[in-house]
């Protein structure tokens, strides 16, 4: 077993601070041991752990996470949150050195899904969607909410430069998820592509469909700060929703048609009524977020009006080696979209400041 702790080879420490999930509402702050990773597993130190959109939602309740009358629950407690990270390798074993081709020191990421590699899903290359759907942060493993955190050996991990920030090497999960959407979607040259909502995923979006060169790319937003920074991602046209009307002007940049494609970045369930409004006839509209609450819309505009084709994405397969390149190009505004980064114990302010929306885009905790 290889070890190293910080620059040198030193002892790791026997305990360390985490956040940990105890139910909606009740994340603490505790002193816990540091895991022990198992054979063929990979202990890491965690240099940064974005805080999601999904994280704020499970931790308001979201019946998506504890369950309703219409499902279980799948958010498990006792659970280290944090699925958005990057770290360094310091300890494995040969077979971990074999499976993954790293070494002690490497910065690695991990895919936020660990899949189970025995059903129907992850047989035909459909890993995200494994029936079993353990995930870091949420179920199954402790996430990244803490100095370390073990990789077991169904996760999939990547390396990623040593010389980017931290933070921006972990941006590499939601932008692979942001990916994953713009493939849904199936962009031609000729479309015009509507990204609603400028937050992290959005950007992202924006920078994946403008990697598919459409006619046109305009964002959404409420708020011009974040539309500047579409417009610094890759879109061409910006569109402040609540100074102007969205769906009026597309139909007028489209010759009364509407868009070809919709991508809904938001969590609000209005986006949804203004994508379908948005659409053209034929239109394809691709739905990534998770929303806190369940939301009505006319179903005949998706059938008998505009024979929609509507498309759910998660998660980011097949796209994390793209992200990383994405990422590693240095195309990106890094610095602007990774806008706070705050020690482990201020996890709450993390948590409103990504409720808010008001002053921050990517936010980030740095264990240590």
């Amino acid at each position: 077993m290889s070890t190293v702790h910080g620059d040198h080879a030193a002892p790791l420490p026997t305990t360390m601070q985490a956040v940990v999930c105890h139910g909606p509402r009740d994340y603490r702050l505790e002193e816990i041991p540091v895991p022990t990773p198992g054979p063929g597993e990979v202990l890491v130190e965690v240099e940064a752990v974005g805080i999601c959109a999904s994280d704020l939602k499970c931790y308001h309740g979201a019946a998506k996470f504890w369950g309703d009358a219409n499902r279980s629950p799948w958010a498990q407690t006792g659970i280290v949150p944090g699925h958005e990270f990057t770290g360094r390798v310091v300890q494995l074993d040969d077979a971990a050195r074999a499976h993954w081709g790293i070494e002690v020191g490497h910065r690695v990421v991990a895919e936020q899904i660990v899949p189970c590699w025995d059903c129907r899903y992850c047989d035909t290359g459909s890993y995200h969607m494994c029936a079993r759907h353990d995930m870091f942060g949420f179920r199954g493993h402790s996430g990244a909410m803490a100095s370390y955190l073990v990789f077991p050996v169904e996760a999939l991990v990547h390396r990623i430069s040593a010389d980017l920030p931290p933070a921006h090497a972990a941006f590499a999960e939601p932008l692979s998820c942001a990916l994953h959407a713009v493939e849904r979607a199936q962009i031609t040259f000729a479309d015009v592509v509507v990204v609603a909502g400028c937050g992290p995923i959005g950007l992202g979006m924006i920078a994946g469909a403008a990697a598919k060169f459409p006619a046109e790319i305009v964002a959404l937003d409420l708020d011009d700060r974040k539309l500047d920074l579409a417009r610094r991602t890759g879109a061409t046209r910006t569109i402040n929703i609540g100074s102007e009307d969205a769906v009026a002007l597309v139909r007028e940049m489209t010759g009364g048609y509407g868009a070809d494609v919709y991508l809904e970045g938001t969590g609000a369930p209005a986006a949804v009524l203004q994508g379908l409004n948005l659409l053209r006839k034929l239109g394809r509209f691709v739905e990534y977020s998770v929303f806190k609450e369940d939301v009505t819309v006319d179903w005949s505009i998706i059938s008998d009006d505009k024979e929609l084709d509507v498309l759910g994405a998660h998660l980011g397969p097949h796209c994390w080696p793209a992200a990383i390149r994405l990422i590693e190009s240095g195309r990106l505004p890094m610095d602007d979209i990774c806008t706070h980064q705050l020690p482990l114990a201020d996890f709450q302010r993390g948590l409103d400041l990504v409720a808010s929306g008001a002053e921050s885009i990517k936010v980030s905790l740095i264990p240590g």
